[in-house]
């Protein structure tokens, strides 16, 4: 997918979870011409010492990066909801439509979860 976007010449993000902070990853995406926006592994090794992340300053010291990372964590936390609260870590339906509908209405249910302290009119 990263290969077939459009080339207009400016750099492009791509945002992804701690597994992907690897360094082989990071490598690819940087021939490509692509900014990883990848969250930092910061789990410790087998021998108790801090893992090393691939992504080095050149990427985390801009502002872009942390707001990606900050607009990632929004997304997770959605994801997670549907997984915990509305049960969607199993499946137990056959067939994408029915695993669709099931997920918007999932997402719906969210969006009610929320409305209130989205309607909360601010001083």
């Amino acid at each position: 997918m990263i290969d077939s976007r459009d080339r207009t010449g400016r750099r492009i993000t791509l945002g992804a979870d701690k597994a992907y902070d690897v360094t082989q990853f990071v490598h690819d995406l940087r021939e490509r011409s692509v900014t990883p926006h990848i969250a930092v592994d910061g789990h410790l090794s087998k021998t108790g010492t801090p893992r090393r992340t691939a992504i080095d300053a050149r990427t985390t010291r801009h502002a872009g990066y942390e707001i990606s990372q900050r607009c990632r964590k929004r997304i997770e936390e959605v994801f997670g909801w549907i997984k915990s609260s509305a049960g969607l870590a199993k499946v137990k339906l056959r067939g994408r439509e029915r695993v669709d509908a099931a997920f918007t209405l999932a997402l719906a249910a969210y969006n009610l979860i929320r409305l209130p302290k989205l309607l909360v009119v601010q001083p």
